[in-house]
């Protein structure tokens, strides 16, 4: 069902730019009284337009932008305590991610599931393959080749914040998309 949604939401958000930009300024012109001198025609010959320039999809170290900006697109999703569920909130930059993607076949990405150090190491391992899954099947659904996409799990082994408080566990139940 959240597929179906995000689907829709996408198909929606794309028709409406689609009608913005087509729509007119609804300001016509007069048409040009006839004058009773000779007639002129202008040089009709269209200047050269250079194409506007695409700013690089991608910095030096092969990190995506937010399309149109110069701000890096976010790559690190956090996940709630025994879950694998994607947020909501992460989904807009997720579904840039699927576009990028999508627009450059040859970038493929490993999706890295991380968890907190509570529970055994295999449970570990297995909620963060879950995590790890959990975006690459969103990224598939919304078009990215599998192909591109591999996913591993560290489980508890590479912490982001290395305490032992809520606010470090916290930090380190996620998944962490890396550009290759």
């Amino acid at each position: 069902m959240t597929k179906q949604w995000l689907r829709s939401l996408f198909v929606i958000t794309l028709a409406s730019l689609f009608i913005a930009g087509c729509a007119s300024s609804g300001s016509q012109t007069e048409p040009a009284e006839p004058s009773a001198g000779p007639v002129e025609t202008p040089d009709t010959t269209p200047a050269p337009v250079a194409p506007p320039a695409e700013p690089p999809a991608f910095d030096a170290n092969g990190n995506p932008f937010v399309p149109g900006t110069g701000r890096l697109l976010s790559r690190t999703y956090y996940f709630d305590y025994d879950r694998a569920v994607i947020s909501p909130d992460d989904l807009a930059a997720l579904e840039m991610h699927a576009t990028i993607l999508r627009n450059n076949r040859d970038r493929s990405i490993v999706l890295e599931g991380h968890c907190d150090e509570r529970g055994t190491r295999e449970y570990n391992l297995a909620l963060g393959e879950r995590r790890g899954d959990a975006i690459r099947s969103f990224l598939t659904s919304a078009g990215v080749s599998p192909r591109q996409i591999e996913t591993v799990s560290y489980g508890e082994e590479r912490p982001e914040d290395p305490g032992h408080t809520e606010g470090a566990w916290t930090r380190n139940r996620r998944a962490v998309m890396i550009y290759r």
